[in-house]
């Protein structure tokens, strides 16, 4: 453990995680933005640009100075369904744009109270389309997200799975959210030990989004949901997490269906950490494994349809 993982530990577990148990959406999305501008600071060379996807509204391009592939990161920002954005998440995927070499889109989606289960799948979907419509073929497009954005992402993956869909090259995430039942067992035991995540937090957060719906749905919970034929999927937890378990029974789930599984398991780090990528020598290097993960994926282009 580095010192600077040490100190950002105990300055989250002070500041963070109580602000977390007790303020309300409104707040939470003000103070994410105002952090993120004041904090989170991406590597120069990447270009920033809004643009409309077809369909899908606006969205955040980033465009390395070198782009050294045709390949496109679809990637969707978590937030617990409640807050994060584009911009809260800039920076850290402007590192993994600018280490890939390849360009990266960060599209908006509806977040509670305005949008609820399942207007966000729906519209990270249209985000794909818009992709694929725009003449982006799917073996050139990776996904990523983290925490509930991952929850979206592999929501993403099953639909395609489940039509016999073209799929894209390969599928990431950091700590994503997979299973809105919050069953696994690190989400008691490690209750404490997650640094930034209040566990007494979730059921509320479950309830503003679902509103009523079944948790243990395969779309509110990817964890339930079938893979078959899936490409491969490179994944990342802190053991310290409360959702540990998640990554953990996700892997094996996925790997029981065949997919080539990458699964990582860091220690005593905070949920998503690489957004902490200019502060923290472990984020740099969870990002540059990602990295290096993206950059070995095929380059087959036989499937474009």
């Amino acid at each position: 453990m580095s010192l600077r993982q040490h100190l950002l530990n105990r300055c989250l577990r002070l500041t963070e995680k109580p602000f977390l148990a007790r303020a309300n959406p409104q707040i939470l999305r003000a103070t994410m933005e105002k952090q993120a501008r004041l904090f989170f600071r991406g590597p120069r060379g990447v270009r920033a640009d809004w643009r409309d996807l077809p369909g899908a509204g606006s969205a955040l391009w980033l465009t390395p100075s070198r782009i050294l592939e045709s390949r496109v990161i679809l990637y969707v920002h978590g937030g617990g369904f409640v807050f994060g954005s584009p911009e809260t998440h800039r920076a850290m995927v402007a590192r993994l744009a600018l280490l890939t070499g390849a360009r990266a889109v960060l599209p908006r989606y509806g977040r509670v109270p305005d949008a609820v289960f399942p207007k966000p799948a729906e519209d990270v979907r249209a985000a794909w389309d818009a992709l694929r419509q725009m003449g982006i073929a799917p073996q050139d497009i990776v996904i990523g997200g983290d925490s509930a954005g991952g929850a979206l992402v592999f929501d993403l993956l099953a639909q395609l799975c489940g039509e016999g869909a073209a799929l894209p090259v390969g599928v990431s995430a950091f700590s994503p959210l997979l299973d809105m039942t919050f069953s696994g067992d690190s989400f008691s035991k490690n209750a404490e030990s997650d640094v930034l995540l209040p566990a007494v937090r979730a059921a509320e957060m479950a309830r503003l989004y679902l509103q009523g719906q079944s948790a243990t749905s395969p779309r509110a919970s990817p964890l339930f949901a079938d893979f078959n034929n899936a490409p491969p999927v490179w994944l990342t937890v802190s053991d310290s997490e409360i959702l540990r378990d998640d990554s953990q029974r996700f892997a094996a789930r996925l790997q029981e269906a065949g997919v080539s599984v990458t699964f990582e398991e860091a220690h005593d780090l905070p949920h998503v950490w690489p957004l902490f990528q200019n502060h923290l020598p472990e984020a740099r290097a969870t990002l540059a494994s990602l990295a290096d993960w993206i950059n070995a994926l095929p380059r087959d282009r036989a499937d474009e349809n």
